[in-house]
């Protein structure tokens, strides 16, 4: 696991929002660090297809995820993509089951936007 330290400077009108996330933090038994981590990866990784999501995470190129999109049009949507990049060897299951999760996290429930 890498370690990085970041230092974060507030005014004072932004006390509230450390307050919120001293609350989460408290509710959900997490670290200050944690809750802000979480809340940076709800914002960048929400509304994003799976293949967006494995790019991000530098498991896959965008290359390979166009290559099994083509691939998936070709067999009509039949086939679910993550499944397309781990027969050919572009992604790892290890990856595949991350990318499933954080997408899932951010998922909005049918119908819904998430905003």
């Amino acid at each position: 696991m890498e370690r990085v330290q970041v230092t974060m400077y507030f005014g004072e009108e932004d006390r509230y929002l450390i307050e919120l996330v001293d609350r989460k933090a408290r509710q959900e038994r997490k670290s200050r660090s944690a809750v802000v981590l979480s809340i940076l990866e709800e914002h960048f990784e929400r509304e994003k297809r799976i293949g967006e999501v494995l790019v991000d995470l530098g498991a896959v190129t965008p290359r390979q995820v166009e290559e099994a999109l083509e691939l998936q049009n070709r067999a009509k949507g039949a086939r679910l993509l993550g499944e397309i990049l781990l027969e050919r060897g572009f992604v790892d299951e290890r990856a595949l089951t991350r990318a499933l999760t954080i997408q899932a996290r951010f998922k909005a429930p049918a119908g819904q936007k998430r905003g």
